[in-house]
């Protein structure tokens, strides 16, 4: 088997062992970094790969991960943030890692092989046409990786891949092929290093980009957010407060009145009639805030205009 780029050896290993810590240590920091610098190439890739989710997520349809070893925590880390951070819905997500449950307490490499578990992984989240896939591996061939995309896109599901050696079995099958050309790592082979940076930050921003088409983020605010810790509710006070220009204890009296909902609390605040008419408002535009404030503010002026021309009572003409 030819050797691969996440298995060779770096060009600044050798003697790494005997260099002194300052040393090492910059050379693994310099390693971050390019590694990061390597995701701008996929962008265009990424865009695509976002507009996927979106659209299959909006439709009602399911957001499922498949990876394993320290590809697979790459992926948990990122699943696991959606609902909290932009109200996706915990149960139209799907986690599938190699070794299930266990791999969180050992990531043990052999369920990494176990075709059949992939399979049947797939199969159990009930993945199929109108869902999404990301399989996510440094290499590109784990086998778990590859069946669970392979038998997602026989099942109907849009597939995506992120790899990090070109021309890898799991680009090649994908939907979307989203390469991430990182350097050998300082620890040939250690893909926890420089390619799982690549792929968190690829994943951060795949993630964060559908979230923005789903309308999960108004002026750099996460106005879906669940807010369910005290942290996250002052959070949500504090964003209803800056999108609605309200103080402080206002926005937390408007997401009292909406029920904790953040987008509702702002239309609210805008004018709209009550909580139920903020979600009908959402509903007419997809769920997003922007359209929805102008909705408000059009049949606002509307009105003022109706009440501009009305005459007067006692000025009715002759």
């Amino acid at each position: 088997m030819a050797e691969t780029r996440t298995e060779a050896l770096h060009q600044n290993a050798e003697g790494l062992d005997i260099q002194a810590p300052d040393a090492i240590l910059s050379s693994l920091a310099n390693a971050q970094i390019e590694a990061a610098k390597a995701v701008r190439g996929a962008i265009p890739a990424i865009a695509k790969a976002a507009e996927i989710i979106a659209s299959r997520l909006e439709s009602g349809g399911k957001l499922a991960y498949a990876a394993a070893g320290s590809s697979g925590l790459m992926a948990l880390a990122d699943a696991l943030e959606l609902p909290g951070t932009f109200g996706i819905q915990r149960d139209r997500i799907a986690i599938l890692i190699a070794g299930g449950d266990d791999a969180f307490k050992t990531l043990a490499g052999g369920p990494e092989d176990d075709t059949d578990e992939a399979s049947a992984a797939v199969a159990g989240a009930g993945i199929g046409e109108g869902d999404c896939l990301i399989a996510v591996s440094a290499s590109g061939s784990t086998p778990y990786a590859v069946r669970a995309l392979d038998d997602a896109r026989r099942r109907g599901a849009a597939t995506i891949a992120i790899a990090n050696n070109k021309d890898a079995p799991l680009l090649r099958l994908a939907d979307i092929a989203i390469l991430l050309e990182t350097s050998p790592e300082l620890i040939a082979g250690s893909t926890r290093m420089g390619a799982g940076t690549a792929q968190k930050i690829a994943l951060n921003m795949l993630s964060t980009l559908a979230a923005i088409h789903l309308g999960h983020v108004h002026d750099g605010y996460m106005v879906n957010l669940m807010a369910d810790n005290i942290k996250l509710r002052d959070r949500a006070a504090r964003i209803v407060a800056a999108i609605s220009g309200r103080d402080r204890d206002d926005a937390a009296q408007l997401l009292e009145n909406s029920g904790g909902v953040v987008k509702t609390a702002i239309l609210l605040a805008a004018g709209a009639a009550s909580a139920d008419a903020a979600e009908k408002i959402l509903e007419g535009t997809g769920h997003k805030l922007r359209p929805a404030l102008s909705a408000i503010e059009g049949s606002m002026g509307r009105q003022a205009s109706v009440l501009k021309t009305e005459p007067e009572k006692g000025q009715q003409g002759d």
